[in-house]
């Protein structure tokens, strides 16, 4: 089993369902990385320098980046694997039709990435599945819900924007779940996957559940419309978010339960979890 992105938040909730299966992982990361575990063999890899000197393997699960992926691949004439599970994003469509130019770009970037990597493993014959995920959280190192959580508890403010658009988060460990259930999966193959959280709330209503579950007080700060325009336009990185709080950013799971039998949870957010994972 070949792991690339095992550091991220999905692969950490993979490894120990890997482990819980007797299976051995060869785990690829751009940092050098203690041994923990002896069922796992780190390497220190940069794929944007082509591809590792590591042994073929059956399956091959992606947290990475696609694009770096797809071009490591494209120098081979002989696949690495068998099967190849990859994590993209929600965000190649909800964010396909955005009025924030960098919100599109992305968007284009992450389906061309897609399509290249599929175009790598139909020419090496590697059978594939790519996810989309919604907004994962529950593992503390997330840059969306974690990050917010982590200011009000320093600041022991919660600003939130006021909006209508629904949201449906997604836990890493039903992200990793799902790519566990990908494997070796012939229903699976050939398909872009959607996976969202188990319910779709409205986005306020998830900034009041992360509030509640803080473990300390914090004083609620609704941000009007007109203090998000203006926030918009003098922090362009918040512009695209801002410019999103009445869309519904969600997924159809239809797939997901239907090939995968992977049925996420609800939005069940655990601060104090987060607080206790180290960086």
């Amino acid at each position: 089993m070949l792991l690339t992105g095992a550091t991220s938040q999905i692969g950490r909730a993979l490894m120990p369902m890997l482990h819980a299966q007797g299976h051995r992982v060869v785990a690829l990361s751009r940092a050098e990385q203690a041994p923990e575990d002896l069922s796992v063999e780190w390497h220190r890899v940069d794929l944007a320098e082509g591809w590792p000197d590591v042994t073929a393997c059956e399956w091959l699960i992606s947290f990475g980046p696609m694009q770096a992926l797809a071009n490591a691949l494209s120098t081979l004439s002989a696949a690495p694997c068998q099967w190849l599970v990859a994590t993209s994003s929600m965000s190649a469509e909800s964010k396909r039709n955005s009025i924030v130019a960098e919100d599109r770009a992305l968007s284009a970037s992450l389906r061309q990435a897609e399509s290249a990597l599929i175009t790598q493993c139909e020419r090496l014959g590697i059978g594939w599945t790519v996810l989309r995920p919604t907004m994962i959280y529950g593992l503390g190192v997330d840059e969306n819900l974690s990050l917010i959580a982590r200011r009000a508890l320093q600041t022991r403010l919660f600003p939130y924007p006021k909006g209508q658009g629904l949201r449906q988060p997604v836990h890493a460990e039903d992200v990793a779940l799902a790519a566990l259930h990908a494997m070796d999966n012939s229903s699976a193959q050939g398909k872009i996957i959607e996976i969202g959280g188990g319910e779709r709330i409205r986005i306020d209503d998830m900034f009041r559940r992360l509030r509640d579950d803080m473990p300390v007080w914090t004083m609620p700060l609704p941000v009007p419309r007109w203090l998000m325009q203006l926030a918009g336009k003098s922090m362009p990185k918040l512009r695209g978010a801002l410019s999103r709080v009445d869309d519904d950013l969600v997924a159809n799971n239809h797939q997901l339960t239907m090939l995968l039998d992977v049925h996420p949870r609800g939005f069940s957010p655990d601060v104090t979890r987060w607080l206790e994972v180290k960086r």
